[in-house]
């Protein structure tokens, strides 16, 4: 599959699920990915990296950026009872699946699943991706303008972003843009940033 469909609205590869266990921060959540959506059957190495090296939030209002098949949203979502989680994307199979997982994790009252432009307006205390690094440099920061000023004036974001895809070079930029962020791990060739508002 190349990378292009799970950046796509409505990929063409035909829909197969796959289901996955991830363990996550202590908890094994069983969930479903699938074909046309990031990281088909598995938990990407990135995604793996940034568990490992952070504690789940403690936060009301957290985004999920670019959600995939929803696992970052719904291990916060289960680690914190008062979280409520927006997972949004532009892949319509990936927020199905999203909402799928969510409800066979008994947490569809807490975790909403949406397109971008469904999103309403207000801010968040977390958001945290594993963002798509691929759709190129100008639509990845595009992307974050939209949404890290969102945050609350206290939040943070947290981001994993491969080291040979740009992570530091990504750092600095969030610097110029007021956005200082500061790397709070380094593994596998993954950065993991902590994006404050300036």
């Amino acid at each position: 599959m190349s990378d292009e469909h799970y950046f796509t609205a409505d990929p063409s590869v035909p829909f197969q699920r796959a289901p996955l266990t991830a363990s996550v921060w202590g908890r094994d959540l069983a969930l479903v990915s699938g074909s046309g959506v990031f990281a088909q059957g598995r938990l990407d190495v990135g995604t793996a990296v940034l568990f490992r090296e952070t504690e789940p939030p403690r936060a009301d209002r957290v985004l999920d950026l670019g959600c995939g098949y929803g696992v970052i949203g719904l291990a916060i979502a289960a680690s914190d009872p008062a979280a409520h989680v927006t997972c949004v994307d532009v892949n319509e199979r990936a927020l199905a699946l999203t909402r799928e997982n969510a409800e066979r994790l008994g947490l569809a009252e807490r975790v909403t699943a949406a397109l971008p432009d469904e999103v309403p307006d207000g801010e968040f205390d977390e958001i945290w991706s594993n963002p798509p690094i691929r759709i190129g440099k100008e639509a990845l920061h595009a992307l974050l303008l939209r949404w890290l000023p969102r945050l609350t004036p206290e939040g943070r974001a947290v981001l994993v972003v491969g080291k040979n895809l740009g992570a530091d070079s990504l750092q600095r930029w969030l610097g110029e843009q007021g956005l200082p962020a500061a790397r709070i791990a380094s593994a596998k060739g993954f950065r993991v940033l902590e994006v404050r508002r300036g």
